[in-house]
């Protein structure tokens, strides 16, 4: 038996006896299937303290040092605190909480060609459990693991003139869940059809940090060319920033509204959470 098998073997045996049960428990054997993966998700980022420095000191490690170096020479209006404050620091901090929520996303997209390499894959594809079941624990897990960074983050909001309190945080934690879902979705669907590692760097170069930039994580689409206004508006990273600073400080303006952008970071995480699932139940004769 392969290494797979044998991990199938010991992380599933609850699963594989639900759906053994019969259809009336297929809800269950799906729940079940899910909640499986996705405990799995979080029991091996914390057994990695690489992951945890990669997902969250290189994005604070930016913040610091972009923050702190353009300081007061970059004044946008969105940079403007209830308290008067333009610090760059301030309009940075929404930026850097979208960029921890996409490296997460990374990191767990990454996991998934491990376990396609390591054999572990193959074993729960061949499980008697819904390929559905598959993406949403894989996606929860990311989405999970991106929103606790993001939290530990919040905590350094005091630092950016961000004002901190119960509400903010109810509101930032659900906003940040929906767009970590979508992007863990993103990245699942980009990397359900490789098999390297190297390949999906590629992707994440000229596909994701170029979405992250003009997103108006680093500088606000009204400065901008014409021809990159447009990129911006077309990005749904765009909005979901949007949500992010609207959660952060409630007063601020945000162009597209605040409707809008809800409306599009939902349709982004619906898209690609379905497009990963059917990626995911796709026959294919490439081998896993």
């Amino acid at each position: 038996m392969t290494a797979g098998s044998d991990a199938l073997h010991t992380e599933l045996p609850a699963m594989k006896s639900s759906a053994d049960s019969g259809p009336a428990s297929g809800a269950s054997a799906f729940c079940l299937a899910a909640a499986t993966l996705w405990q799995r998700e979080l029991v091996r980022f914390f057994r990695q303290p690489s992951r945890v420095i990669g997902g969250l000191g290189s994005p604070l490690l930016f913040w610091v040092l972009i923050g702190s170096g353009l300081g007061r020479s970059f004044r946008p209006a969105e940079a403007v605190t209830a308290a008067g404050s333009s610090h760059y620091l301030h309009y940075f901090f929404a930026g850097t909480f979208l960029l921890i929520l996409l490296f997460t996303a990374i990191f767990s997209s990454f996991s998934l060609i491990q376990d396609r390499k390591e054999g572990f894959l193959q074993g729960v594809l061949v499980a008697p459990v819904s390929r559905g079941a598959i993406v949403l624990g894989k996606i929860l897990g990311g989405t999970t693991l991106a929103v606790v960074q993001g939290l530990l983050f919040f905590m350094l909001a005091p630092l950016a003139g961000i004002h901190v309190s119960a509400l903010t945080g109810f509101y930032l934690t659900a906003c940040a869940f929906l767009i970590a879902f979508a992007l863990t979705g993103f990245g699942f669907m980009l990397a359900w059809p490789m098999d390297s590692i190297q390949g999906f760097h590629s992707i994440m170069s000229l596909v994701l940090l170029p979405m992250w930039i003009l997103s108006g994580a680093l500088f606000p689409a009204s400065g901008a060319a014409g021809w990159v206004k447009v990129v911006m508006l077309a990005n749904p990273l765009t909005y979901c920033l949007n949500l992010l600073r609207k959660s952060l400080v409630p007063e601020s303006v945000t162009v597209p509204g605040l409707g809008l952008s809800l409306a599009v970071t939902c349709a982004f995480a619906a898209v690609t959470f379905t497009i990963s699932w059917v990626l995911a139940c796709r026959r294919t004769n490439k081998p896993l």
